[in-house]
């Protein structure tokens, strides 16, 4: 297995990253997840703008793009796989102990692993911790993860795949690393950005091809929506058949997510970077 770091392709087994690499020690980075087909990395430009974003959200340098690309092409020629997890990590580089920055560079880590189409639907669960939809960090692709590895192992321990948060007025707002979508008489709906959810990249493709609608929404809409499904990278549209122990029918996929399905299955065939 080939990764990149700092400039270079290198063997995974030997390439190294500091101990004192800030994003191990408080998760001072940020990243992006793309999938990756037979050597091609799906809406490429969109993950970079975020991952711009990102960075400058929590003052990091710009990330050279022109590397990044580099990076991104050189690890998918190294491994080639039918559907892969290409993951762009960077972080604040070497610093010192604690919440202080030093002054190396950032560290660029872009790496590849096989992964599987999911299923068609899954099932998910609530969980009582809330997503702040006024943190200094909302909106921002960061690792620090630990209080979603702790929601998707609840999610795991019920039998799901996925947990979703209300942020703190009680509004739906997403899952550990999805975006999810409603439906309510017959119309498609997700919750705004404002919300506190991530600014997907399937998500805008959604609204943007599906034409949802963006709506606040009262988490207890979970319990009476007609069809719900989730969005991410690797998820594209996935419908849900479980909420908690609400079982959605009579059909899963409903008639709005199949029809959601379809479009993005069309659009993004046909469109490597939309």
């Amino acid at each position: 297995m080939k990764i990149w770091l700092d400039g270079a392709l290198r063997d995974a087994d030997s390439a190294q990253v500091s101990v004192f690499d800030h994003g191990l020690t408080v998760g001072d980075g940020v990243f992006e997840t793309l999938k990756a087909q037979h050597g091609k990395a799906f809406a490429l430009t969109r993950h970079l703008d975020r991952l711009t974003g990102s960075a400058r959200g929590l003052g990091l340098p710009d990330p050279d793009l022109d590397e990044v690309r580099r990076a991104c092409a050189a690890v998918l020629e190294a491994n080639p796989l039918p559907l892969g997890r290409l993951r762009i990590t960077y972080t604040g580089g070497v610093s010192p102990l604690g919440s202080d920055r030093g002054a190396s560079r950032p560290t660029l880590i872009v790496a590849v692993g096989e992964t599987a189409r999911r299923p068609d639907s899954t099932a998910v669960i609530t969980v009582p911790w809330v997503r702040n939809e006024r943190s200094a960090v909302t909106g921002l692709k960061t690792t620090s993860y630990a209080e979603n590895v702790v929601a998707l192992a609840a999610a795991h321990r019920a039998g799901a795949s996925e947990a979703l948060f209300a942020n703190t007025v009680g509004h739906l707002c997403e899952g550990t690393g999805s975006n999810v979508f409603v439906v309510l008489d017959g119309e498609l709906h997700t919750p705004p950005v404002a919300s506190g959810c991530l600014a997907g990249i399937t998500r805008a493709l959604v609204v943007e091809w599906a034409g949802a609608k963006e709506t606040d929404l009262p988490f207890e809409v979970l319990e009476q929506a007609e069809e719900i499904f989730l969005t991410s990278t690797l998820r594209d549209v996935q419908a849900v058949h479980r909420v908690d122990g609400r079982a959605l029918a009579p059909t899963v996929p409903g008639p709005v997510t199949a029809g959601a399905m379809r479009i993005f299955d069309a659009e993004s065939g046909t469109r490597l970077d939309p």
